[in-house]
C-alpha cells in the first residue's frame, strides 16, 4: 500500500510539474522580434558631441538611449572621447575605443553613431587615421560638417588674446570635469566654417563605408530655453537650426531627414541625445516616433542593411 501510495504521489506531482512548465511557456513573453530588432551584425559605438562626456558621474549623454538599444538586442560601447579638444585629439580616443569594442566583441567593424562634434572626430578617424576598414556605417546627428557662420561671426568679434584667455579658463573646467586633453581654444576655432572647408577637403568619404545624416530643427525657444537665445542666434544668420547646428550644416552624405516635434514642438540639440530624458512625439522618421525609437530605428535600419 504504501508502496502504490507513493508511485501515485509522484505522478501526481510530475503531473503538476508538467501543468507548471506548460503554463510557463503558454503565458511567459515571447521571444518576439522586438528583443533583437537592433541587434546589428556590428557593434555600435556611441560618439558624444562637445561640452559633456559619455558616462559622467552625475548625468549620462545619452540618457535612456543606450538601455533601450541594448534591450532590442544591441551592443552598445562608447567612444570615450574628451568633451572639449581638437578633433584630432578626440579623434584619436575615438580609434583606441574603437580598437578595444573590437577586441572585446571579436567583430571585424563598428557601426558609430555619432552626435554633434563627434561626427567630425569620426569623419577624421575613419579618413586620416586607417580606420575605414573597421566601420562599417557613419550616422552622424546634427553634426556640423559645414561648420557655423554664427561661430564665424561671434570669433570675428573677440579679440584672439580674449578667446585664448577663455580657454585656458575653459581647460580647467573640462579638466576637473574629466576630459584629459582639453583644448577649448582650438576646439572652439575648429568649428569655424574656413575650418571645415579645409577638413572636408582633407577627410573625404571612404570607399566601403556607409555615411547617413540626420538634423534636427527647433522652430521656437519656447520648448528649450537653454538654447533659445543661441537658437534665435543661429536662425538669424544660418536659419533652422536645433539650438546649437544649423540644418543645412547638418546635411551630409545621404542625408535622411529633419528631427522635428510632432505639433509645434521642436527637437533640440539636447533632446537628440535624450538629455531630459523627455518623452515627447516627433514627426514619424524612419517610423519612429520617439526620440528612443528613432535610434532604435536607425539599428534596425543598418541590421536590414547587413551592417
Amino acid at each position: 500500500m504504501g508502496k502504490r501510495a507513493n508511485t501515485g504521489l509522484t505522478k501526481k506531482l510530475l503531473a503538476l510539474a508538467a501543468a507548471v512548465l506548460l503554463a510557463a511557456l503558454i503565458f511567459a513573453p515571447a521571444a518576439s522580434a522586438a528583443t533583437t530588432e537592433c541587434a546589428t551584425k556590428y557593434p555600435i559605438v556611441l560618439v558624444h558631441g562637445a561640452g559633456f562626456r559619455d558616462m559622467n558621474v552625475v548625468i549620462s549623454y545619452w540618457g535612456r538611449i543606450p538601455t533601450y538599444l541594448q534591450e532590442r538586442g544591441a551592443k552598445i560601447y562608447y567612444g570615450n572621447t574628451d568633451g572639449w579638444c581638437t578633433i584630432e585629439q578626440g579623434a584619436a580616443d575615438l580609434k583606441a575605443a574603437v580598437e578595444k569594442a573590437l577586441a572585446a566583441t571579436k567583430a571585424e567593424k563598428v557601426n558609430i553613431i555619432a552626435h554633434s562634434k563627434g561626427g567630425l572626430e569620426a569623419r577624421y578617424m575613419i579618413s586620416s587615421l586607417g580606420m575605414a576598414g573597421k566601420v562599417a556605417s557613419l550616422t552622424t546627428i546634427s553634426t556640423p560638417h559645414y561648420g557655423s557662420k554664427t561661430m564665424d561671426s561671434l570669433l570675428a568679434g573677440i579679440p584672439d588674446f580674449a578667446l585664448r584667455g577663455i580657454g585656458l579658463l575653459g581647460n580647467g573646467i573640462r579638466f576637473v570635469w574629466g576630459d584629459r586633453h582639453p583644448d577649448f581654444y582650438a576646439g572652439v576655432k575648429s568649428l569655424g566654417t574656413a575650418n571645415m572647408a579645409q577638413f572636408n577637403q582633407k577627410n573625404p568619404d571612404q570607399a566601403g563605408v556607409y555615411y547617413q545624416s540626420f538634423a534636427g530643427e527647433l522652430p521656437t525657444g519656447s520648448h528649450d530655453v537653454i538654447l533659445a537665445i543661441t537658437r534665435q542666434a543661429i536662425v538669424d544668420i544660418e536659419g533652422a537650426n536645433d539650438g546649437m547646428v544649423g540644418v543645412e550644416s547638418a546635411k551630409w552624405t545621404n542625408f535622411r531627414g529633419v528631427l522635428r516635434g510632432a505639433g509645434s514642438r521642436g527637437v533640440s540639440h539636447l533632446d537628440e541625445a535624450d538629455f531630459r530624458r523627455a518623452d515627447f512625439e516627433i514627426e514619424p522618421i524612419l517610423g519612429a516616433t520617439t526620440i528612443r525609437g528613432f535610434y532604435a530605428a536607425v539599428a534596425a535600419d543598418l541590421k536590414q542593411k547587413g551592417y
